[in-house]
């Protein structure tokens, strides 16, 4: 028998520091309903369900960005709707002046609510925002390719009919959106070669044409090359022999667009966890100019006259289309935020899930630990009293 060391207090003493230890650790998952609490727990666990709650924040400030991204563009949306609804009074007012019932100051009262429908088209398009973003002043248009110039026309007599075919030479630099002919004087047999032999009366359109502009040649209306910026405009006419006084030519003409090759000049919606995983939107320019319906000189569209107002129709009509395609593209980007929500909330329930399996702890389980490392451990308390007895035993030796 030995006194100096009691090996199995020591023993049991172990044995009661290992119970401790794992009915803290059981505590410790209990209380924070984690598996993981520390590195130590699960090195290689912790690693990797960090990794999974990074892609899992990440994912769900991509679904925030989405839905800011969709009120972005709902705002856009709502300020095109109502440019629209001044297109479409404008519309109203050139064809209620495009009427002889009209008098002067008919006209003249019609061309100032005219104006300043205009002037707000302009307002809308400066002053429309979110969270202070401009978003219809052409600052967020984005990268966007070349236009190719195209060209429709359209006709209407009051005597025959005359057939205007595809436009054979468009100028590169055209401004012009559209051009209203209206032919004033012509020989009855029909419109010889030459200026002098037809007049016509011009619209006022974007790059202010001039009369003088204006000539046929053959079976062309040419309009020459110093009224569009350097190349001439030709358009071939068929049975021109109908043409007489007073027939109106409309022609309907849509300008190239230049490329712009700047991506700083879009909406950056970040809609994934990663770099890279963006979305680019673009608004076009949505202003008076640029829809069309503001002259180059400043002034709004001219419907003092029925001839001017009468093309003022067809000048209005482009810049409709214009804001409807516009809306189109701008909710087809609405629908596309609204896939990518749903698609980034899929994605983000079944990462935490994953997650949730390597970090989170079974309840029952860890329950069920605690409550045999807990009654391990106050049995180990006993044996260790009860070890501590036995160098008692000596003392026997001394009676």
């Amino acid at each position: 028998m030995i006194i100096n060391h009691n090996l199995a207090s020591l023993n049991t003493y172990n044995r009661m520091t290992q119970n401790q230890k794992a009915t803290e650790s059981s505590l410790a998952k209990l209380s924070s309903g984690l598996r993981i609490n520390s590195a130590a727990d699960d090195a290689a666990g912790l690693a990797i369900s960090e990794k999974m709650r990074g892609q899992i924040r990440g994912l769900d400030q991509a679904t925030r960005n989405a839905q800011d991204g969709t009120s972005l563009l709902q705002t856009a949306e709502g300020g095109l709707n109502e440019t629209q609804s001044i297109l479409q009074r404008m519309r109203e007012l050139a064809v209620q002046a495009s009427s002889d019932t009209n008098t002067t100051s008919d006209r003249t009262a019609l061309q100032t609510e005219m104006s300043q429908l205009t002037s707000e088209i302009d307002r809308i398009a400066n002053t429309t925002e979110f969270n202070t973003k401009k978003l219809l002043n052409g600052d967020l248009k984005g990268v966007t390719a070349a236009v190719n110039a195209s060209g429709a026309t359209e006709s209407s007599f009051a005597n025959g009919s005359v057939a205007l075919k595809s436009i054979s030479k468009i100028s590169t630099a055209l401004k012009t959106d559209a051009i209203h002919l209206n032919v004033v004087n012509a020989l009855s047999n029909g419109i010889s070669t030459g200026f002098s032999k037809a007049v016509f009366s011009i619209t006022t359109v974007l790059n202010n044409i001039a009369a003088t502009g204006v000539k046929i040649s053959g079976t062309n209306i040419v309009i020459s090359a110093a009224s569009v910026g350097g190349a001439a405009l030709k358009i071939a006419i068929s049975n021109a022999t109908n043409i007489r006084s007073g027939d109106s030519i409309t022609i309907s003409i849509i300008a190239k667009q230049a490329a712009n090759s700047d991506s700083t000049k879009a909406v950056h919606l970040q809609i994934g966890a990663n770099s890279g995983q963006e979305l680019e939107v673009g608004i076009s320019k949505m202003d008076s100019t640029s829809l069309g319906v503001r002259a180059t000189n400043g002034t709004a569209l001219d419907i003092t006259s029925q001839s001017k107002a009468s093309g003022a129709v067809t000048l209005v009509n482009n810049a409709i289309q214009t804001v409807s395609l516009e809306r189109s593209k701008i909710g087809a980007y609405q629908n596309r935020l609204d896939h990518t929500v749903n698609n980034l909330t899929t994605s983000s329930e079944n990462l935490t899930s994953a997650e949730s399996r390597i970090r989170d702890v079974d309840m029952a389980k860890e329950m069920t630990n605690y409550q045999k490392n807990s009654i391990l451990n106050q049995a180990s308390q006993a044996m260790l009293a009860q070890a501590n007895q036995l160098p008692q035993g000596v003392l026997q030796l001394l009676k």
